[in-house]
């Protein structure tokens, strides 16, 4: 019901009432909206019917003289009925019951607004965590995928870890970044989302515990708590994660893994400086505690390189190190890898395999290509040059519109702008203010629960026009909650 693609006719004899509790009652009868499912509220509805509110009001009632919905004060407009239990003695499946059973968790509420906000071309999007479409290399990959060659690509299944020739290819890239990783520790995944899937799967018991930096990606997914792990948050500051209570909290709270993003945090922006990232391995190592190092955003620094990642200096087979084209090249390929000891790859292979048979084997040819012909870092230099200029676009209009009422730290890389409001207002009332004058936020609470003062903006998605607009409009809607 997120999605509702038809509009009433409004040139037709047919009310449009009467079209809409017609619409509404054919998706029950024919059983997409079963016994229990919850309908939009009545304003809603009337947003996407494009129509008064008096005349969903009417529908409604139609259909509520039909026998086919209730409503009630406090719980809303729900299906009670359909012509399958009217007329069998055998009720349907409770499909509602089947979806609330299920063992993954739902996202929060809020990111299923934002996901749904997402779809609608006409929002300005602040906080979106990729590329822009204008960014994106379109007429590249035209060229790429178009290239006549003697060596042809298979359509079909590849290796349980990925193409051979992939494998070898981010083998050498990865040489680039101190890296030394044979073809066998590499697996091929089907983006960064999926590595975490399958190591939460794969290698940790129910009732685990994974410690990361707060706030974190790691709470805007449910990858971890729905295979039945636990989340705890260790602060960070400007360095990166703070090192000192990792060895007591591990012990605690029978830490299992650690997760970082060490090179321009999600959604923080920092850069972990080297001496941090040297005591952070120290500290792992000495507690025998596995790194999963997220590096997705590694390739998008600005003026200088960061330092070495973790797994560079890693010589124990202590890390797990997770890259992605997703963030630089193109987030609908969906290809990245996991970097580890042969035993773990084998294993999380093993899994995948039994999960999907595999990442498409056509992204694979296209992003091996990219890397092997020097075009992935020719189109770096080009994005890091845009991202840089979007960044310090944005942070003009912060210092012009937002000095009196948000604090921040300028971004070495990355997409992320950290902004901390300086007023006290609700973080929920601003997210809802915003949307209704086409502005999408992502509130610090999606991050880390506890969190009224963030937001986390992106230079990265919205064109200069709306980050423009947008900024100059969120600025005046948080001082008129303030001042109110």
């Amino acid at each position: 019901m997120s999605e509702i693609d038809w509009k009433p006719e409004k040139t037709s004899s047919i009310p449009l009432y009467r079209q809409i509790s017609n619409y509404i009652k054919l998706k029950i009868l024919n059983g997409e909206w079963t016994v229990g499912t919850k309908l939009p509220p009545q304003r809603i509805l009337a947003k996407r019917f494009q129509v008064n509110r008096s005349t969903i009001v009417t529908a409604i009632e139609e259909l509520i003289a039909d026998g086919l919905i209730e409503s009630k004060i406090g719980s809303g407009t729900r299906v009670v009925n359909n012509t399958w239990s009217l007329m069998s003695s055998a009720p349907p499946p409770d499909w509602i019951s089947y979806v609330q059973s299920g063992i993954h968790e739902p996202n929060t509420s809020i990111i299923q607004e934002i996901n749904k906000a997402e779809a609608d071309p006409s929002i300005i999007r602040l906080g979106t965590g990729e590329l822009s479409p204008d960014l994106l290399p379109n007429k590249q990959m035209e060229k790429v995928l178009q290239q006549n060659e003697k060596k042809t690509f298979s359509l079909g299944y590849v290796e349980p870890k990925g193409s051979p020739s992939l494998r070898k290819t981010v083998s050498e890239y990865l040489q680039t970044k101190g890296i030394d990783a044979s073809p066998a520790s590499i697996l091929i995944v089907s983006g960064g989302l999926q590595a975490l899937q399958l190591i939460s799967i794969g290698l940790l018991k129910r009732g685990s515990t994974i410690l990361h930096e707060t706030p974190s990606y790691l709470n805007s997914v449910h990858v971890f708590q729905s295979a039945g792990m636990h989340l705890f948050g260790i602060s960070l500051d400007d360095q990166g994660i703070i090192c000192h209570s990792i060895g007591r909290l591990k012990r605690q709270h029978n830490g299992a893994l650690l997760y970082t993003i060490p090179s321009f945090h999600n959604p923080t922006g920092v850069l972990m400086s080297e001496n941090r990232r040297n005591q952070l391995l120290e500290v792992c190592k000495k507690e025998a505690l596995p790194i999963i190092e997220d590096d997705v955003y590694g390739d998008l620094w600005f003026d200088n390189l960061p330092p070495k990642s973790l797994k560079a200096n890693d010589k124990q087979g202590n890390v797990l190190y997770i890259g992605s084209i997703s963030k630089t090249l193109s987030p609908g390929l969906r290809i990245g890898w996991i970097v580890g000891p042969e035993p773990v790859i084998d294993r999380l292979s093993d899994i995948k395999m039994q999960t999907d048979y595999g990442s498409s084997s056509l992204s694979q040819y296209a992003v091996e290509k990219w890397l092997k012909s020097g075009m992935y870092e020719d189109y770096l230099k080009q994005i890091r040059v845009q991202l840089r200029f979007r960044r310090d676009f944005t942070i003009q209009i912060l210092n012009k519109y937002f000095s009196e009422i948000a604090t921040w730290s300028t971004p070495k890389g990355g997409f992320y702008i950290w902004l901390r409001l300086s007023l006290g207002i609700s973080i929920q009332k601003l997210f809802n203010a915003a949307l209704q004058e086409g502005i999408l936020l992502n509130p610090g609470s999606v991050y880390d629960k506890n969190d009224q003062q963030h937001l986390r903006l992106s230079y990265s998605y919205a064109s200069l026009e709306e980050l423009e607009k947008g900024l100059i409009c969120l600025s005046e809607l948080i001082k008129r909650l303030a001042y109110k």
